[in-house]
């Protein structure tokens, strides 16, 4: 039977340990929150870029044919993970979607990039190696300069030749703590996709006029459609690691107060069982003495 001075250190290291978790839970909640008005601010930026292409494509309907017209043989992987740890199962669901579709019979292999130390961790363990390791952002206005890193690589790799298409894989939250892995294709442009965009009624009586070269302005809308996807993958990403740590912490909380509670029932019998004994040793000398 432990002493009351050892069930003391423990109920020490449990409070301290809660007030840690508590902490985590505090920062996961302000960084799920601003992540969320991440995803949220970009609704008006993917509509007016959708606008743009929408023009441009009425103007040259034929334009559409010439993208993602040709069966891609190698398809580059940019897998979302975290950098942090106590998130759940958060990196192990994504490294099992990712494994399971590469691995696919038929699936295109190219070269891989990890945005996220724990999933390029888990990705090596798999057997699926990323050749490139970023590391996430903090904050919401450092997704920016990683969205740029991001082009910059995939520019590189199909100046190389080393891929003709782009995946990404994220999780994408689901609501409250539950999300769910995700697999967006970002090249070849989705061809159904722009079909649709020139199909679409614009949504007033006038449609914009350009002057610029039609193939500088289709270019740039291309290049913004590309930032806004990765944008909203690494945005959704952070939002579904902070509900998954949120939600561990919480569970976290639960089990350490009920330690808590049954560690200050075992100290308090404790130290009442002390308390016995002694005035038992007490009343016990007194005898003695008396007789």
């Amino acid at each position: 039977m432990q002493t009351p001075d050892a069930v003391k250190r423990r109920l020490d290291t449990f409070e301290d340990l809660r007030s840690v978790v508590r902490t985590m839970k505090a920062l996961a909640a302000v960084s799920l929150r601003q992540y969320e008005e991440a995803v949220a601010s970009l609704g008006e930026y993917t509509r007016m870029v959708d606008l743009g292409l929408q023009v441009l494509l009425r103007e040259r309907p034929a334009a559409i044919a010439g993208q993602g017209g040709r069966p891609t043989r190698r398809h580059a992987a940019i897998v979302f993970g975290s950098d942090q740890g106590l998130c759940g199962s958060f990196n192990d669901q994504i490294t099992a979607f990712v494994v399971e579709a590469i691995g696919a019979p038929g699936a295109p292999d190219g070269p891989r990039l990890a945005v996220g130390a724990r999933v390029a961790g888990r990705l090596e363990e798999a057997g699926r190696p990323a050749a490139t390791v970023l590391a996430m952002p903090a904050s919401a206005p450092l997704i920016t300069p990683l969205v740029q890193e991001l082009l910059a690589w995939v520019d590189a790799r199909r100046a190389a030749g080393e891929c003709d298409g782009v995946d990404l894989y994220f999780n994408r939250p689901q609501g409250g703590a539950a999300f769910r892995p995700h697999h967006a294709p970002l090249l070849p442009l989705d061809r159904a996709r722009l079909r649709a965009l020139a199909a679409r009624p614009w949504p007033s009586r006038s449609r914009p006029a350009f002057r610029t070269d039609w193939h500088v302005l289709f270019a740039a809308c291309v290049r913004e459609h590309l930032f806004v996807t990765l944008h909203r993958a690494v945005a959704e990403s952070l939002v579904s690691e902070n509900a998954s740590r949120l939600a561990a912490m919480h569970a976290a909380e639960r089990n350490i107060d009920e330690r808590l509670g049954a560690l200050r029932t075992e100290f308090h019998l404790q130290r009442q069982t002390a308390i016995t004994t002694e005035l038992l040793d007490i009343v016990s000398g007194f005898e003695v003495l008396s007789s």
